[in-house]
Formats: structure tokens, C-alpha cells, sequence
């Protein structure tokens, strides 16, 4: 069972939070809503789980219409048949693991002895069957990340909605937290919504990612299209770490040229105009010590000789902003290198991605 959102608008008085955006969620598919704070994706998916009321559009929940502002139709959130977890976890302290997990099988009215046994499965599914008894005062921050997982999961819903749930726990608790959901989303087989503004985790967790800026989508594709084929600047940036380059050239069928005038070889030059922008990422330069040397292209390979301006080391690799091609370009090598150094900047043409001017 999907998720459909349709021209979704929402407004607070005079600030469009939500600017009539459109996606399809398919059954058992994991997506993510990534974008900065501000641009929409928490009060998208608060209109899906029916806890503000949209302005405009239409929300289905499989074949059920849930959100229709035209036709004054709006099913209330508990009546959706979501799970949902929230950034907080929203665990009450009086409560017992059991407890809690088993609130929204009260607010639904369901029999004690049917409650009992879904809440017995939830806790098992999540590993904490023999921590019932205890209250989220004497759990870890993981621990009562996975009450508020076991609370979404009971019942049976429909869909699963993540509203940035481990950005309160340790970078090491995250990474393992990250496969235990994407774990359970699939043992699951439901659609999954999960808002976050951490790249890393939407790219590692998704099935499909959709990039939303000022309240619009400004793209929707693979963890592997966003990276590798960004539509623009903004999503290129988002996404990774790269390095933008302004090119010109002197007429529309012209060689590209980079800022210091040197020529750079392109896959790909179905950008038209005179002005256009390359985005590098770091893994795809090749970093080499001392001048080029030899016949420049005898790989196929754009070669520019360069000095190391910064380095910072981070354990795996060495970053490096290096000064080529009169820029600034960002990459990273196992090898170590004192800044002032010279070096040979290796990019292959295919790598590199032609993007709409600034």
C-alpha cells in the first residue's frame, strides 16, 4: 500500500511552506525527503500523517483519500492507520516499554488481549521483549529509539513516516540504527517516508530520494541519479562534496574553456551557450606529485598542474584544496603532500558534469 501526493500545498498565513509538489510512493518502497531546514520536508510529511491540515492538494494512503481541502476532507490522524516516529522519540517517562508501545493500540480501542499480544510481537521484532517492564528512564538513548520504533510498527500500519529519528543519537549509534530500520522497513514490506537533512543517510537508506528546496522538489531520483547526474548546483552541493568550476567559451560550438583560459575535454557538451559550470567530485581526480609530464592526453584524461594550497587529514584519506586551472579544486588521495606543493590534478572526461550557469 503507497502513498500518493498530489499538487500538496501548505501555507502559514503568508508564508507557502509547501508549493503544490507531486510524488508516488510505491508499496514497500523506501523514500526519503532531503533538503535543508526550512525547505518543507517535515511539514510535507506532517500532512501525510494528518497532523496539519494541508491548504491545498489531495493525499492518498493507498486507495483511501485521507487530505482533500477542496472537498473540506480530512481523515484525522489517528484514524490513518500510520506509524510514525518522531525526531524526540516522545517516549512518556511514566510509562513502562510496554506501555508505551501499546498506547495507540488504546487510542484505537482495540482488545486488551489482542493488544497484548501485538505489542509482545512489536517488542520482539525490535529486540526489546525482556526490557517491557522497564521504564525509558532506565533505557539507553538507542534503546528508547527503538520503544518509538516498536510504538510505529504495532498494529499493522499502512505506512511508516520518519521525521529525522536518529539525530539525537551518537554518529556511531546512527550508522547501526540506519540498517535496523532499513531492516525492518523490509521485513515490513510497507512504504516508508523519512525526512532528513543528513545526505548520508538518505542516500545510504533509500530506495528513491527526492531533494526539495523552498517548499518545491527540485529533484526526484536513485541515491546513484543524484549523486552521479544532479540536476543543478543546488543538488550537486547537496548531496556531496564536490567542486564547481565556471567554464566559458568564446561561441556556442567553441571548446569549454576553464577560468584561466585552459581547454577542458567533456564526455558530454549538450549544454548550449557560451557559459556553463563543471562539478567534480573529489574521488573522481587523481592526484599525483610533480608537474605533468608526456603527452597531456595520451589516456584521454584532462591533466592540470596545480599547487597544494590546504590539507587537511581525516584517517582514510587526505583532503586537499589545490589550485589548478584558476580555481580552487577539492579532492582527497591516500598519499601525503605538504601544502605548496606541486602536483598533477588526472580527471577523466566522463566524470565530470556539465551543469546550467550560476
Amino acid at each position: 500500500m503507497g502513498i500518493s501526493v498530489s499538487r500538496l500545498s501548505k501555507a502559514y498565513g503568508t508564508v507557502l511552506a509547501v508549493n503544490e509538489i507531486s510524488f508516488e510512493i510505491g508499496d514497500g518502497e523506501f523514500v526519503s525527503l532531503l533538503g535543508p531546514s526550512g525547505c518543507g520536508k517535515t511539514t510535507t510529511l506532517r500532512c501525510i500523517a494528518g497532523l496539519e491540515d494541508a491548504t491545498g492538494g489531495e493525499i492518498r494512503i493507498g486507495e483511501r483519500l485521507v487530505s482533500a481541502p477542496a472537498q473540506n476532507l480530512l481523515v484525522p490522524a489517528h484514524e490513518r492507520q500510520i506509524g510514525m516516529v518522531f525526531q524526540s522519540y516522545a517516549v512518556w517517562p511514566h510509562m513502562t516499554v510496554r506501555d508505551n508501545v501499546g498506547f495507540p493500540l488504546s487510542v484505537r480501542g482495540m482488545g486488551a488481549a489482542q493488544a497484548r499480544t501485538e505489542v509482545e510481537d512489536a517488542l520482539r521484532v525490535v529486540g526489546l521483549a525482556e526490557l517491557a517492564g522497564r521504564h525509558p528512564s532506565q533505557l539507553s538513548g538507542g534503546q528508547q529509539q527503538r520503544v518509538a520504533l516498536a510504538r510505529a510498527i504495532v498494529g499493522s500500519p499502512r505506512v511508516l513516516l520518519f521525521d529525522e529519528p536518529l539525530s539525537n543519537l551518537d554518529a556511531k549509534l546512527r550508522e547501526g540504527m540506519r540498517g535496523e530500520i532499513r531492516r525492518l522497513q523490509r521485513r515490513l514490506g510497507i512504504a516508508a517516508v523519512y525526512v532528513t537533512h543528513d545526505r548520508e543517510e538518505a542516500l545510504s537508506m533509500s530506495d528513491r530520494v527526492i531533494v526539495m528546496d523552498h517548499g518545491r522538489i527540485v529533484q526526484i531520483g536513485t541515491p546513484q541519479d543524484l549523486y552521479r547526474r544532479p540536476a543543478s548546483r543546488f543538488v550537486a552541493d547537496f548531496v556531496g562534496k564536490v567542486t564547481f568550476v565556471a567554464l566559458h567559451r568564446d561561441d556556442a560550438a567553441g571548446p569549454w574553456l576553464c577560468p584561466d583560459g585552459t581547454p577542458i575535454a567533456l564526455a558530454s557538451t549538450a549544454q548550449g551557450g557560451t557559459r556553463a559550470l563543471a562539478a567534480i567530485r573529489p574521488e573522481d581526480i587523481r592526484v599525483q606529485p610533480g608537474e605533468p609530464a608526456g603527452d597531456a592526453a595520451a589516456d584521454g584524461a584532462n591533466r592540470f598542474a596545480g599547487t597544494i594550497a590546504e590539507a587537511h587529514y581525516t584517517g582514510p584519506v587526505t583532503e586537499y584544496l589545490i589550485e589548478a586551472a584558476g580555481g580552487v579544486i577539492r579532492t582527497h588521495a591516500q598519499i601525503d603532500l605538504e601544502p605548496g606543493a606541486r602536483v598533477t590534478l588526472s580527471i577523466p572526461p566522463d566524470r565530470i558534469v556539465l551543469l546550467p550557469p550560476d
